[in-house]
């Protein structure tokens, strides 16, 4: 059994996460090492997958590059609600029964001539969006309200996560679908289910560090990690952990700081950010002004290998401002931990093309 301290935990994590002192060399270094980055369409401040960019590349990322990597270079694809390597897909497709709730794969199977109508049409006419397509199955979609007579979109969504769709770009905010063999490489590796999870959850690991064998289920990670990687116990923090051993023996490059989107793999997992980096953290964009402790869409704020506060920004475009409404500080900070985020934030408004009003 491993032992480690909760500062070596947390540089594991933090090392595993291309956030100590070490700047990627490029954006596909970048997400293959995360191996995948959430879209999310907030703009308070950025794209969520953008800021995640940004806080490892810093300057050198233009947000140019990363639709070039996806429609062009293909070096990276989307894949339902998140960017992956392209190399990856294989991987992703072979296991794609973990995806579809059996509930969802029951609606396909009931609307067959709605499925191969879809399927047709994005031979003869993809790439195209959704809403330039049927939207009459024979038995129509039924949710909780979010994609009720969305037919379409959520078929789609669902073909998507099979392999049997791709999406090959965007028009505007809107993806285009197209066949996965327009998109996805002629020789992309497909290995079977066993040992695709098996290089799944190697990956996923290495790109956490650190993390439980059971860790937060998303809809992006559906399953546990499992026995990968080496068991380990963290100082002051109750049961056992899984550990990359390569991460785990990579040296420190050193501290940094560095503002992290609220959906930013350090923190996705609240949990863990609890366990790991005594962190307590909720996104609240959800919730109404009033009841916001740190706001709508609060960066949390990484210093060396801790979490230490938040801050509340906003990108007014249209004044030409980065907003600061307030800076929470988690626990106390010396002037140099104030100034590196003062520092931070006025490289941030920088890159976006504003100036900081606080």
């Amino acid at each position: 059994m491993l032992e480690l301290s909760a500062q070596g935990a947390r540089r594991v994590a933090v090392r595993a996460q291309l956030l100590d002192a070490y700047r990627p060399a490029s954006l596909l270094e970048v997400v293959d090492q995360l191996t995948l980055l959430q879209i999310d369409p907030t703009t308070a401040i950025t794209r969520s997958q953008e800021l995640v960019l940004w806080s490892r590349l810093g300057d050198a990322f233009d947000p140019s590059d990363l639709t070039h990597a996806l429609e062009h270079e293909r070096s990276l694809a989307e894949h339902v609600s998140f960017i992956r390597p392209m190399a990856d897909m294989g991987v992703v497709l072979s296991v794609a029964d973990e995806w579809v709730h059996p509930s969802t794969t029951a609606w396909v199977e009931a609307n067959p001539r709605y499925r191969e109508r879809l399927l047709r049409m994005l031979r003869e006419e993809g790439p195209v969006v959704a809403t330039a397509l049927p939207n009459d199955p024979e038995v129509p979609y039924r949710s909780t309200g979010w994609n009720d007579d969305k037919n379409a979109g959520r078929m789609l969504e669902v073909l998507c996560l099979r392999g049997e769709a791709a999406v090959a770009g965007r028009e505007g905010r809107s993806r285009l679908w197209d066949l996965p063999e327009r998109v996805y490489p002629p020789d992309l590796d497909r290995p079977d289910p066993a040992e695709a999870r098996r290089l799944r959850d190697e990956r996923r690991l290495a790109s956490l560090g650190i993390a439980r064998a059971k860790p937060l289920r998303s809809p992006g990670e559906p399953s546990p990690i499992g026995s990968v990687g080496l068991e380990a116990r963290v100082e002051g923090v109750k049961g056992t952990w899984r550990v990359d051993p390569a991460v785990l023996e990579a040296p420190w490059a050193g501290d940094r700081t560095a503002l992290l989107s609220p959906f930013d793999r350090l923190v996705y997992d609240r949990t863990r950010a609890v366990d790991l980096f005594g962190f307590d953290y909720t996104l609240e964009m959800f919730k109404p002004a009033s009841q916001r402790r740190w706001g709508y869409f609060a960066l949390p704020v990484l210093h060396g290998d801790r979490l230490v506060g938040k801050v509340d920004a906003k990108a007014d475009r249209k004044a030409g401002v980065l907003r600061v409404h307030a800076i929470h500080r988690d626990v106390p900070w010396s002037h140099d931990v104030a100034d590196a985020v003062d520092a931070e934030i006025t490289a941030l408004a920088t890159w976006l093309g504003l100036t900081v009003a606080e």
